[in-house]
């Protein structure tokens, strides 16, 4: 047995054993804890933006392109919008635990009981915000969690566990215990987190397409579920009917930010104004800062191809024609991750036709594919975004989410005792 196994065993061990702290809190504690999480991340902002600064010098000597390390860089005005996001899911109501489904006759009720997972687990790429996010999303639902980020978070993450999450969970008189932090840099470690599903029956996967997809692939091998958020890439049309105004502010908003996955990754045009329009894009792109590329037809890769993943090239916008808003869907659905797609024009019937065929996790008429996020469109943080074409949690997905559903029957002039 490896170290890295080892540690997440008994992480998992003892997020399990605190785990009922937090399924047994009424929701008043568990919302405490999320505004300590909030005061804390700005009393303790000196100790987290140190360890961020250790982070970020590591991962500029390794070469890290600028599009990460922006997700990795901590600051006071990031903070500020972690501790507001923690107040706000504070403020939400808790869904019910219990509600009556029907009266099944002979003296009985149904009732539908949303119970805890008991132990989720989460792998997740090195941005420090997401350890708050993930964190919070766990206690809201009341679960436990083992946490591993990516090892250039690593000191970020332990600095926001012990001086934020730990405290917070122990001042509103939760067992801090019940979150974990994964403490070692071994990637064994991320395999770890996927082959105990007595322990962790559950897994969030985020992060690069590849090492996600194989993380997944090695769960299922186990019997462990994932909510896995592998691959994505915003898709934007062009109409032959769009706001030129409109179309060039909506592609300046899908690229605010280059390392994100919901960021604008493909362009498609209509053939009529691809002479007309095209230049003018190029121009703009190559005009911003950092400058971005346009990789125009013929192409030497797949349409769908994400650059956010592309340390090396992650400053590229794909740009292709299309015949029309069904063509350009058909093409979304098919080329791409299918995490979000919109469409620019000023008929409704080309948008209809357009979000009608598209069947992807978020469809957009005139706004951009960045608003496919969980507090954006929610209010509330997201632990990722889900893009399976099956039943169960899709999008963005928070602690309303992260739930057992339980059928139970009872008498039905007993059930209010319960």
């Amino acid at each position: 047995m490896t170290n890295a196994f080892t540690a997440v065993e008994a992480a998992a061990r003892a997020a399990r054993a605190a785990a009922g702290s937090l399924a047994a809190a009424p929701a008043k504690t568990i919302d405490e804890a999320l505004r300590g999480m909030a005061r804390r991340l700005l009393v303790a902002q000196d100790a987290v933006l140190a360890a961020n600064r250790d982070d970020q010098a590591a991962a500029v000597e390794s070469g890290m392109s600028g599009g990460l390390l922006d997700r990795l860089r901590l600051d006071g005005a990031r903070l500020a919008a972690m501790a507001d996001q923690l107040n706000i899911l504070a403020d939400v109501e808790p869904e019910p635990a219990r509600r009556t489904i029907r009266d099944l006759g002979d003296g009985l009720v149904l009732q539908e009981w949303r119970r805890p997972v008991g132990v989720i687990g989460a792998n997740y790429e090195a941005r420090p915000n997401v350890t708050v996010d993930v964190a919070s999303q766990l206690v809201k639902s009341q679960n436990g969690g083992v946490l591993r980020t990516g090892s250039a978070a690593l000191a970020s993450a332990t600095a926001l566990m012990d001086e934020v999450v730990a405290p917070a969970l122990a001042e509103a008189g939760l067992d801090p215990a019940a979150v974990q932090l994964v403490r070692v840099r071994d990637r064994e470690s991320a395999e770890a987190l996927v082959a105990q599903p007595g322990l962790i029956p559950l897994v969030i996967l985020r992060g690069s397409g590849d090492s996600t997809r194989a993380l997944a692939e090695r769960a299922a091998l186990n019997g462990v579920r994932t909510l896995a958020h592998a691959d994505g890439g915003g898709v934007l049309y062009l109409d032959a009917a769009c706001d030129r105004t409109r179309a060039f502010e909506l592609i300046a908003a899908g690229l605010d930010r280059l390392g994100v996955c919901n960021r604008l990754n493909l362009l498609l045009v209509h053939r009529s104004l691809w002479d007309s329009v095209v230049p003018d894009v190029v121009a703009a792109l190559s005009s911003r800062t950092p400058s971005i590329a346009a990789s125009l037809p013929p192409h030497d890769h797949p349409l769908g191809y994400e650059w956010a993943l592309d340390s090396a090239r992650e400053a590229t916008v794909t740009i292709a024609p299309v015949d029309g808003p069904l063509a350009a869907a058909r093409l979304a659905n098919d080329e791409t991750s299918g995490l979000a797609a919109g469409i620019v024009t000023e008929d409704s019937a080309a948008a209809a036709e357009f979000l009608s065929a598209y069947a992807g996790t978020g469809a957009f008429w005139n706004a951009t594919t960045r608003l496919l996020d969980g507090f954006k469109l929610l209010s509330v943080p997201e632990t990722g975004i889900n893009i399976d074409r099956v039943p169960g949690p899709r999008g963005p997905v928070t602690f309303r989410d992260l739930s057992l559903r339980q059928y139970a029957v009872l008498p039905a002039d007993r059930a209010a005792e319960l």
